[in-house]
């Protein structure tokens, strides 16, 4: 305010129309009126001062009214700005929703496609699996083929081995028929039936006599066994079961078959246990109706009769040639009976030589 007074005050001294004008406003006063003509204007200095501050809060008010308004409209031209993002966002929505609308019915549309794909996959999966099951199938059965026709070549090699063995076996106790007249049968059975339960009713074989290494079992029946009997005969009776022992044992020992009565060799002086007797033959009928105890020790009986008990020897004599028929039986070929020993034996020599032996 003060400097507004100084500007005016010294534009009035410098302006000089203006000092000319003052001069012709210059108004007298007299000095009695001077103190009121100074209170008025005192007065009206002071109500120039209000104007003045009140004029300069209207306009500190219309400044801020402007300010105010200057952001109303700021407002005004962001929430238009908004709306139109909004509808731009909607037209936006409505479109990306008529595009899912119609992208829902394409999936279902492919939903569709894909359970019947699904189904047929189903289908043809559960016949694959058929098939791999037939084609597993037909591989193992072609396995097993493959794998048979080795096993069958590993036994044909097997059997040709073991033949070979035998072979000499039959080259060490060669089992021969001296041809003659007919001879007495090789040993007389010691019951009307066998321990096995088998009848001892073979007709002896009239082949002529067979014999094991020069050696025969030409021996006379057991009941006419004396003290005057000639013991060169029974020697040599002895020393040929010796050879049929030892010849059973390789046997079985090449053929892989546990014998059913096992032999303890010594020559002519050799011994077969039988591990289910548990009675002495000599004061029974030995049939099968006997109760045999588990827990008894095996009974050995002699494969000669030289001091022996000649019903003991001849039990003996019958479990040798079963374990002959055991062989027998697992070959596949059939026992020629209870009383042919070198029978037997020569049999089983043969069948083992035979071709028929490789190809079983």
């Amino acid at each position: 305010m003060e400097n507004r007074e100084q500007a005016r005050d010294k534009t009035l001294i410098t302006d000089p129309k203006k000092i000319n004008a003052a001069h012709e406003n210059v108004q007298l006063i007299e000095w009695e009126d001077f103190d009121n003509e100074l209170a008025r204007l005192w007065s009206l200095t002071s109500a120039l001062k209000e104007a003045d501050e009140k004029k300069q809060s209207l306009r500190e008010k219309l400044q801020s009214l402007i300010q105010v308004k200057n952001e109303s409209l700021n407002k005004l031209n962001e929430l238009e700005e908004m709306r139109e993002r909004l509808e731009a966002r909607k037209v936006v929505m409505a479109n990306m929703s008529t595009r899912c609308r119609v992208a829902t019915e394409d999936a279902k549309k492919q939903e569709e496609m894909l359970s019947t794909e699904v189904r047929s996959l189903l289908v043809a999966g559960t016949s694959l699996s058929v098939a791999r099951k037939r084609l597993q199938e037909a591989n193992r059965l072609l396995t097993e083929e493959r794998d048979c026709v080795k096993l069958k070549n590993v036994q044909r090699k097997l059997r040709a081995r073991q033949q070979y063995m035998i072979s000499q076996v039959s080259l060490l106790y060669p089992v021969k028929i001296l041809v003659g007249p007919a001879q007495e049968q090789e040993l007389e059975s010691y019951s009307s039936s066998s321990r096995l339960g088998n009848p001892s009713a073979s007709k002896p074989v009239n082949q002529g006599l067979l014999t094991i290494l020069g050696l025969n079992l030409t021996l006379l029946p057991f009941t006419k066994m004396s003290f005057f009997t000639d013991k060169k005969e029974v020697q040599r009776s002895a020393t040929a079961l010796g050879y049929v022992a030892h010849a059973v044992s390789l046997i079985g020992s090449y053929l892989q078959v546990p014998l059913r009565y096992p032999l303890r060799l010594g020559g002519s002086r050799s011994y077969i246990n039988d591990h289910a007797s548990s009675i002495d033959p000599a004061s029974s009928d030995l049939s099968l109706d006997t109760t045999l105890s588990a827990n008894v020790k095996p009974a050995e009986f002699p494969l000669f009769l030289e001091g022996q008990d000649t019903t003991r020897a001849a039990y003996a004599v019958f479990l040798l040639n079963k374990d002959i028929e055991q062989l027998l039986n697992f070959i596949g070929v059939k026992s020629l009976g209870p009383r042919h020993v070198l029978a037997n034996l020569k049999e089983l020599l043969r069948s083992v030589q035979s071709s028929e032996y490789i190809d079983t």
